[in-house]
């Protein structure tokens, strides 16, 4: 359940945001379930799944602690623009600088497309509104 502000407003939970929680509790399953008993050749799930999963699951951690810090005044959900700006920073910093810095990784741009798809479906689920509300929106009295 949605929780929602005396405005009416939905609220962001932070760390106990359930499409965190759910992320999270695949992205175990992925990594100690499913992973272990796949080919080698595989390419998906080796490779990708985790990556969509990025946004979803670090994203609320990051927000939680920039609220508490101050940076973050409000409990919506995130914003396009919170998204982007953290695709772009894990971005820079998995795909570009941990492989120069760390020399057992490699840089790929197929993970900075999944960071992508993971956040933008992330946010479609976080700022969407219920079908009943969006047709009253449009006018459509349903």
């Amino acid at each position: 359940m949605r929780r929602k502000s005396e405005t009416g407003a939905v609220q962001f939970r932070y760390i106990w945001d359930p499409i965190g929680l759910a992320s999270i509790a695949l992205y175990a399953c992925n990594r100690l379930l499913l992973k272990p008993h796949l080919p080698p050749h595989e390419w998906f799930f080796r490779g990708h799944f985790n990556d969509l999963l990025l946004v979803p699951a670090m994203l609320p951690f990051f927000l939680a602690t920039y609220h508490w810090l101050g940076l973050r005044p409000h409990h919506r959900p995130p914003s396009a623009r919170e998204i982007i700006a953290h695709v772009l920073m894990w971005s820079l910093f998995f795909e570009v600088l941990g492989p120069r810095w760390l020399h057992h990784s490699t840089g790929d741009r197929w993970d900075v497309i999944a960071y992508a798809v993971g956040g933008a479906i992330a946010w479609a689920l976080w700022n969407h509104l219920p079908l009943s509300q969006r047709a009253k929106s449009q006018g459509l009295g349903v």
